[in-house]
């Protein structure tokens, strides 16, 4: 996986777009526990535009805080793609925001249930469209987390820029 333009993909472009569009955007994090709010936080002009998130590193916590349907958990598991567009629409309803992007996915050591170490899935759920992205990341935890972090910005601003 390409490394991200930061003036190109950063979350300070998220902001920018987001802004721009008079949107907001919500979390619902699973593998990065918050990584992905806190770097659009990071940005000056974040109040405006970033409503909240959800950390849902439990399994329970994906049905009960971010309403993943419980049938889609018991058939698919915590780390999958529709697990992760339900998270992103979880998080967008949950939190009233426009736009609702997750991740969720395997950071190691070891595989889970099957899926390999840096298997990512990012959902983004906005006004008209949604989607999921899967990455197959490299590196140890802190790499496969920040990878998932920069992917998602970089799925974020080319959504945004449709």
């Amino acid at each position: 996986m390409a490394a991200p333009d930061a003036d190109r993909d950063g979350p300070g472009v998220v902001v920018a777009l987001l802004s721009a569009r008079a949107q907001t955007v919500a979390t619902a994090e699973s593998l990065t526990a918050g990584l992905l709010a806190a770097a659009i936080a990071d940005v000056p002009g974040a109040s405006a535009v970033l409503r909240g998130g959800l950390i849902v590193y439990a399994t329970d916590l994906k049905a009960s805080l971010a309403g993943v349907p419980r049938q889609l958990l018991d058939r698919y598991g915590p780390v999958h793609p529709e697990t992760a567009r339900a998270l992103a629409a979880g998080a967008r309803a949950r939190c009233g925001a426009d736009w609702g992007v997750s991740l969720t996915g395997v950071a190691g050591p070891t595989e889970q249930d099957g899926i390999a170490v840096g298997t990512v899935y990012c959902g983004i759920a906005g006004p008209t469209e949604s989607g999921v992205a899967t990455f197959a990341l490299d590196g140890d935890r802190p790499a496969i987390r920040a990878g998932a972090v920069a992917g998602a910005l970089r799925e974020l601003t080319r959504a945004l820029r449709r």
